[in-house]
């Protein structure tokens, strides 16, 4: 079924001159068949091409990319390097905050046990609107989409900060992710763009670094927001950090945009003239809206019932859970059809998966978030009640996994550069993996030390940071030995929202499968040991993380309440170390690429 879909790639819009000169941006064109040669070398490209000169087909933002790579200097290029540090340290500790203010936003609202319902809509959405967003950047330009994104991301700071109920910070949370998960994405391509593929991994890994320092910063400035203030103005001031810092890199950006204008190396003008209702359809064609619709409709449908059927009467037997996984089935269903036989542009770059690298990757990108969040969402909130740490000490041992990936990913990036191969640490590092969550379903039984809580979570970062970089490498990889360019040319933007869609839908899935867990596990063994005396609280301390942690260490509705926790979170960690098992595979299906093997690209590159 779906070699049916890579055998008759589908027509793509492009922007082209007739005769008389004038442009005519609604042409349709046929696209070749684009499947990887075995050898892996130029000219087995899974880019398109344009039929007519044999030449590969370039979007307007790509071909701007690669003009604006010729104006930079290396002076120019560490400043922006250096501010993008900038913003990935600020995004990280607003992330960081986040996390540790989020169980509390809930209970404020008494709905502690849906944080993973909001959350999967959030996730597939922030995922799936990756690829519209590659798009975006490939036809406008990574300039254009960084600000678009900065704004989206600004809009939902706001409205996180000023919500009043769980259903409009449900809202809230979808504009933050697709902004957030945007600004990262585009800065990722534009460090693509301007390094050289043996380099990549290394400059990848440092703009993970400031996650080192916010891991320890973002939970000691939750919790002065929690002891001074409100959870609200923790969004609040953020809402005004976060513009003062990415506006200067889309300043540096405009600035180099405009000096590839002048030198003449960008065309300007393309696309005028044309009325309000062109310039819509155009967009509504080229982003595929209809699928993007589909999709994210078709997953969110048939995940959120994991988590929702537990507050039916019927449970699994309720009409309206019945009727979310038949609509989703149909909606993914739709979304094949709509793609194979009507899509003009299609959502998904299906071409892409015929090569088993990006397959692999893509899939071992899937099943390891699967397994991460089935057992991370409630994993602060169980240091918390079992362990009796503070906010801010569940939040530094939570996040050690960003401390231990970021800092590993900086040595995994040297030896890559060194040895110009890659697939040798992923094979190491997934076994690792699984170890390290193995364990936590032995270790987290309430009974050991937090010491072998620790332990656990560096063996998982040591192992994840490395399986992450790795297979951001296998993807540019495939798509830069296709082309035979170091940065990877037009398919970089697309390969890399490729990776992030099945993380994101991955990350949905393993929300999906802790939730589930979460409401069938949690208050059944709640109710089962909680004392006959205190039956009534049941659906408070169900709910509320802060009614949890008001009962006493020692006394029996604690006892019972950290019974059922550690019940719920084995549980978890049993199904993640499962599912973990079945990256391996993944990878070893891999091609061992060498990184020095292809054409050194234009321009200034790190």
């Amino acid at each position: 079924m779906a070699d049916d879909i890579h055998a008759s790639p589908p027509p793509q819009y492009e922007t082209v001159r007739n005769n008389s000169g004038k442009t005519r941006p609604f042409e349709l064109r046929s696209q070749p068949s684009s499947n990887f040669e075995d050898n892996g070398k130029a000219g087995s490209s899974i880019l398109y091409g344009d039929e007519e000169n044999g030449r590969e087909h370039v979007q307007d933002g790509v071909r701007e990319a690669e003009a604006i790579t010729q104006t930079w200097t290396r002076k120019s290029l560490v400043i922006s390097y250096l501010l993008i540090l900038l913003v990935f340290f600020v995004e990280s500790l607003e992330q960081q905050v986040s996390n540790t203010l989020l169980p509390y936003v809930y209970s404020s609202f008494a709905a502690h046990s849906l944080v993973t319902t909001a959350s999967i809509m959030s996730s597939i959405i922030g995922a799936v609107v990756k690829l519209p967003i590659a798009k975006m950047i490939d036809i406008w330009g990574r300039p254009q989409g960084y600000v678009v994104m900065i704004l989206i991301a600004t809009v939902g700071l706001i409205l996180i900060a000023a919500c009043d109920n769980v259903e409009t910070y449900a809202a809230a949370q979808v504009f933050y992710w697709v902004g957030f998960n945007g600004i990262g994405y585009v800065l990722d391509v534009f460090v693509a763009d301007t390094s050289a593929l043996r380099n990549r991994a290394l400059i990848f890994a440092f703009t993970t670094t400031p996650y080192i320092a916010t891991t320890f910063a973002g939970p000691s400035v939750a919790q002065q927001f929690l002891d001074h203030s409100t959870w609200r103005w923790g969004y609040g001031a953020f809402a005004v950090i976060v513009p003062v810092i990415t506006i200067p890199v889309a300043m540096i950006f405009l600035v180099h945009r405009n000096k590839a204008i002048k030198e003449g190396k960008i065309e300007t003008g393309l696309g005028k003239g044309f009325s309000t209702w062109e310039r819509v359809r155009y967009y509504l064609v080229e982003f595929d809206v209809v699928g993007m619709v589909l999709v994210c409709a078709g997953f969110a449908l048939l995940i959120l019932p994991m988590t929702l059927a537990t507050y039916q009467a019927d449970k699994w037997r309720s009409a309206s859970i019945i009727c979310m996984i038949i609509f989703g089935g149909l909606s993914l269903i739709g979304f094949y059809v709509w793609e194979k036989w009507w899509a003009p542009v299609r959502f998904m770059p299906f071409h892409l998966l015929n090569d088993m690298t990006v397959l692999g990757a893509c899939l071992a990108s899937c099943l390891s978030f699967i397994a991460y969040y089935c057992w991370d969402y409630y994993f602060t909130s169980f240091l918390q009640v079992v362990y009796s740490l503070s906010p801010s000490e569940a939040g530094y041992v939570g996040n050690i996994f960003n401390i231990g990936s970021c800092f590993f990913a900086v040595p995994v990036g040297l030896a890559i550069r060194q040895t110009n191969r890659f697939k040798w640490c992923a094979l190491i590092a997934i076994p690792w993996q699984v170890l390290g969550t193995g364990l936590m379903c032995y270790f987290r039984n309430g009974t050991f030390s937090i010491g072998y809580i620790i332990m656990c979570q560096v063996f998982i970062a040591f192992a994840g940071g490395t399986a992450v970089i790795c297979e951001e490498m296998a993807v540019m990889s495939a798509v830069a030995h296709a082309s035979n360019t170091e940065t990877g040319g037009s398919g970089v933007a697309v390969v890399l929202a490729l990776l992030s869609l099945f993380a994101g839908i991955g990350g949905a899935i393993g929300l999906g499968v802790s939730g589930a867990i979460w409401t069938n596990v949690f208050p059944a063994k709640l109710a089962e040991f909680l004392p006959a005396d205190r039956q009534a609280d049941l659906a408070t301390l169900y709910g509320s993380l802060v009614a949890q942690l008001a009962e006493p260490v020692g006394s029996p509705a604690r006892d019972a309440i950290v019974r059922a926790y550690v019940a719920a979170q084995q549980r978890m960690c049993i199904a993640a170390t499962c599912i973990l098992a079945l990256a391996f595979p993944c990878v070893v299906v891999w091609r061992n690429y060498n990184l020095r093997d292809v054409r050194q690209a234009k321009g200034t590159v790190a």
